[in-house]
């Protein structure tokens, strides 16, 4: 939520009941609780308001405060922002000032609607809005012609959410009201999938055109599809027409989308493959559903696209990215925070500039800036091993007069992105390293004959980079840093005991070693800790086992 209660204050003393029929025709000014008496901000300042984020004392009421609304909004596009939560009861718009009030039917509506709009900010015609509870219980609305136009355009939708719950024969219809007459549903298709798309990438590029209330992945013929539902049909048909066709990455990830048969998605779990928004209260669901259950939830379109609930990962098992890690959306772009470690967030967020998405701030630049090294022990070798397990990294430069820090020039803006939403916070030689995008294009080689003590490299041709190949299987295994270790490429001769020995020389402790059952050519082998994995992976990755062999060390994503 953007700002602690801020509401509506007018200049001269009226009663309750006629300040809000006075601010349609007067306009409103935001006055903020933590700014003293008589200071009023207008509502439509880009400046952050005084006391950001103080969200104590705040007094939950049935009506909500909305502002910065486009200028061409809609009455029946901000009434979707609370169909979603509840029976929108009440309507005004103050279309001078871009703001507007809605009351819900209940408190209970509100508080739902508030605190999902506190972590997923809202999107009207791809412009991030801000909600808050008003100060007011209830609306008080007069009969001008603004006001006129916000009741008819509330009672159509009254008339149509009726008529869903007599079809429903519930008290709440489960899907959302369609002011458009197109479906809220899309169905998006994922072709030349390069990179890893995740669920979450989806429900970031998606939240720029309305509220996405519930997603589901699966996979098809090959092909990484989904089923994205938003609060209503327009918000649907505006991402469609923006993203239809578009990369999500460079040259690869494009998106197909089709509106859906569906009208409403039925969401059992909420996992790294089905979400919905709504309802936090769902289960993980570990076990996959039948069928049977998947047809039943599906109806028609299940017979079209196969089995979306049976849904498998594009990656076999592993989408980049490691499943039930919990994300919260937060600033007023709704960047993604991570909650406990490094997350898909950088991902995410490269994927939507890459698309044009108003909010992302540029992601072309490819060099990262690197910083809170140990002086002592970085070297270039070691961050070209570490950084090349996200991307083929080109240059590294230590900084001369200050060796804390450093520069890693990746193959490209997505594989460095990749790589700074993995490694930012990770622990390096017992310091926690932070990465960033650097505001250098490239990293400039030393001039011929100027001293450099070896802290500036070229790997541009090195032979270890991972991802030159298109379409390797390295791309199928991008995780986090964990303690547990991937290894491959071992030779008959070498057993058990070698490898433990060989880790163990790291200064690590080896937890635990396993090969695997059907290829002992390759292992897990658990490390104590994430850092000891990280060490471990810089020093033997590449090692030469004999016989024509040289390790592959990567992070894995299971546990022993």
């Amino acid at each position: 939520m953007d700002g602690i209660v801020q509401d509506i204050a007018v200049g001269t003393k009226r009663g309750s009941d006629e300040l809000l029929s006075a601010c349609a025709t007067n306009g409103p000014y935001i006055m903020s609780n933590s700014t003293p008496s008589g200071e009023y901000t207008n509502g439509n300042d880009s400046k952050k308001f005084k006391g950001e984020n103080r969200i104590s004392g705040i007094m939950p009421s049935r009506v909500i405060h909305i502002r910065k609304l486009p200028n061409d909004i809609t009455e029946a596009e901000v009434i979707s922002l609370g169909l979603p939560f509840g029976k929108v009861t009440n309507l005004l718009m103050l279309k001078g000032k871009n703001q507007a009030f809605i009351e819900m039917n209940t408190e209970e509506a509100a508080n739902t609607m508030v605190s999902y709009y506190g972590t997923v900010t809202p999107y009207l015609r791809s412009h991030p809005v801000y909600i808050q509870y008003s100060n007011h219980k209830e609306l008080k609305t007069d009969n001008s012609p603004n006001q006129a136009r916000a009741q008819a355009a509330l009672q159509a939708v009254n008339a149509v959410q009726s008529a869903n719950m007599a079809i429903a024969g519930t008290g709440v219809p489960d899907s959302a009201v369609n002011l458009t007459g197109q479906s809220p549903v899309l169905r998006i298709i994922v072709e030349n999938l390069f990179y890893p798309v995740t669920l979450d990438v989806l429900h970031q590029i998606f939240s720029k055109f309305g509220t996405v209330l519930k997603i589901i992945t699966f996979t098809k013929n090959n092909q990484f599809q989904a089923l994205l539902q938003y609060a209503d049909g327009s918000s649907a048909q505006h991402a469609k027409l923006a993203l239809d066709g578009q990369n999500i990455y460079n040259a690869c990830c494009t998106l197909r989308i089709d509106f859906s048969k569906l009208t409403s998605l039925n969401v059992k779990y909420n996992n790294d493959k089905s979400r919905d928004y709504t309802r936090p209260d769902l289960p993980s669901g570990d076990s996959q559903p039948t069928l049977d259950q998947t047809m039943a939830a599906f109806g028609k379109e299940a017979s079209l696209l196969g089995a979306p609930g049976i849904i498998s990962s594009p990656y076999g098992g592993g989408t980049g990215f490691p499943p039930g890690i919990a994300f919260q959306q937060a600033g007023v772009h709704g960047a993604l925070a991570p909650l406990g470690m490094p997350s898909a967030a950088a991902a995410a967020a490269a994927a939507a500039s890459r698309m044009g998405i108003p909010g992302f701030a540029s992601a072309a630049n490819a060099v990262l800036l690197v910083s809170n090294l140990n002086p002592e022990r970085v070297t270039p070798q070691c961050l070209f091993i570490l950084f090349g397990v996200y991307g083929d990294v080109q240059r590294v430069k230590i900084l001369f007069n200050k060796k804390e820090n450093a520069l890693v020039q990746m193959f490209d803006c997505t594989q460095a992105q990749l790589a700074m939403s993995h490694l930012n916070g990770q622990r390096l030689h017992g310091k926690a390293m932070r990465v960033t995008m650097s505001k250098h294009q490239t990293v400039q080689l030393p001039r011929e004959g100027q001293e450099d003590q070896g802290l500036t490299k070229d790997y541009s041709s090195s032979p270890l980079h991972r991802f030159k190949k298109p379409g390797s299987k390295n791309f199928q295994n991008i995780f986090p840093p964990s303690a547990t270790l991937h290894l491959s490429n071992i030779p008959p001769s070498v057993t058990e005991e070698d490898l433990k020995m060989l880790f163990s020389t790291t200064t690590g402790m080896v937890k635990a070693f396993k090969f695997f059952q059907k290829d002992r050519k390759m292992a897990l082998i658990q490390m104590s800790s994430v850092e000891e994995a990280i060490q471990a992976l810089i020093d033997l990755h590449n090692h030469d086992l004999g016989e024509n062999h040289h390790l592959r060390v990567s992070f894995s994503k299971s546990t022993i």
